[in-house]
């Protein structure tokens, strides 16, 4: 045989063997999936989103800055808040909504700690279920371990934050009134307990938009297990 023509067929025939190869490595469903790699990528997807996410919002703007979680006066108190400022007067409102979001940015790196720690608490029975749940069903996962701490973590930072402002018991005074005859949610009707949980939306916002992009692109973070492991559930 020429040896030209054999090496051409060896190297068609390695190429074969290479994408065959490939495919059972990386062509899998999500019921090839051991256990422990789901639990593995799921875990690994949270601390990206996780840290991605307190990246963004504990700087300086990170809420205040950005449309998407930037935390106003709740109702009907940004209504009358816009009337205000029609007439000149907007100045002490800016500066209370500028310190509800300065509160929530100094907040949001405090979760980094009991995040990494609610990784700890997923079950192996729960991963595959989690994995094939939507979009966002890794972050709601742990939003549901993990919120209710988090609002007693962020409660006194948003508490030190707003409590500079002399208009905060203005605030409590004026909602605790206008949530008396229905005009506002009785949870919003308190300015710490309000900016803490809008703090905890953004949060798990900005998660969830995180783990979107990882169920997107999962080969686009260079991680073998995100791509295993999300690559299963094309």
């Amino acid at each position: 045989m020429d040896r030209r023509l054999f090496t051409a067929r060896s190297a068609s025939l390695l190429t074969l063997l290479t994408v065959s190869t490939w495919h059972q490595a990386y062509a899998l469903s999500l019921a090839d999936l051991s256990n422990t790699d789901a639990t593995k990528g799921l875990k690994e997807a949270l601390e990206k989103g996780a840290l991605s996410a307190i990246g963004i919002l504990g700087a300086e703007n990170g809420f205040l800055g950005n449309d998407r979680v930037r935390i106003n006066l709740p109702g009907a108190l940004n209504d009358a808040a816009n009337l205000l400022r029609r007439f000149g007067q907007g100045g002490r409102v800016d500066e209370l909504i500028t310190a509800m979001n300065r509160g929530a940015e100094a907040a949001v790196p405090q979760a980094k700690g009991l995040l990494s720690n609610a990784v700890q608490t997923m079950s192996v029975n729960d991963a595959k279920g989690i994995l094939a749940g939507g979009n966002t069903a890794v972050t709601d996962f742990f939003a549901s371990k993990t919120r209710p701490a988090l609002a007693v973590t962020f409660l006194p930072v948003v508490t030190r934050a707003t409590e500079k402002v002399g208009l905060v018991d203005k605030y409590n005074e004026v909602a605790g009134k206008a949530a008396e005859v229905g005009l506002l949610r009785k949870e919003d009707a308190n300015i710490q307990q309000y900016v803490t949980g809008k703090t905890l939306d953004g949060l798990f916002f900005m998660i969830s938009e995180e783990e979107k992009k990882i169920r997107q692109n999962p080969v686009g973070y260079g991680s073998a297990i995100l791509t295993k492991v999300f690559g299963a559930l094309k």
